[in-house]
């Protein structure tokens, strides 16, 4: 039996890289989304934590000067927060866009390998009748000659 020999090989195996580089890139997304979103998490739990102490100071002291330094800081948490879901929504469209560039990456992948396996089937096919025509020769030469 001859050997089957895909002649888009090379295009599945580049196919092949290219979706591992867009599933590569897609978990990078990813991983970059997570750690701002906890970065996010961080700020407004020190947010919060800010204004606690900030009522704090409201109700045990009258330092103006305290009271204005809490809530400086309640402010510059709360522009750091704003800042960091901007952050996020960017990492989130990036995640995005990679899941749609792993996507389609796949999309071809498995469309070359399809054609791969019709090819691989059309070969299967083609021997098969080869060999049915090598069985039917052999079996003709061997009738003719008991004949004679």
């Amino acid at each position: 039996m001859a050997c089957f020999r895909f002649s888009m090989q090379n295009i599945l195996n580049m196919k092949e890289k290219l979706e591992d580089q867009a599933k590569n890139k897609y978990a990078q997304a990813n991983a970059r989304l997570l750690r701002e979103q906890e970065k996010l998490e961080i700020i407004v739990a020190r947010r919060e934590e800010a204004r606690e102490k900030l009522k704090l100071v409201l109700y045990e002291t009258l330092s103006v000067s305290e009271i204005r330094t809490r809530e400086n800081a309640v402010e510059v948490l709360k522009y750091y927060a704003m800042q960091q879901q901007l952050a996020v929504k960017r990492c989130e469209k990036e995640v995005e866009v990679a899941r749609e560039e792993l996507s389609e990456a796949m999309k071809e992948r498995k469309i070359f390998e399809k054609l791969r396996e019709k090819a691989f089937e059309q070969f299967v096919f083609e021997e098969n009748r080869k060999e049915q025509k090598e069985v039917d020769e052999l079996m003709s030469y061997k009738h003719g000659t008991k004949a004679v």
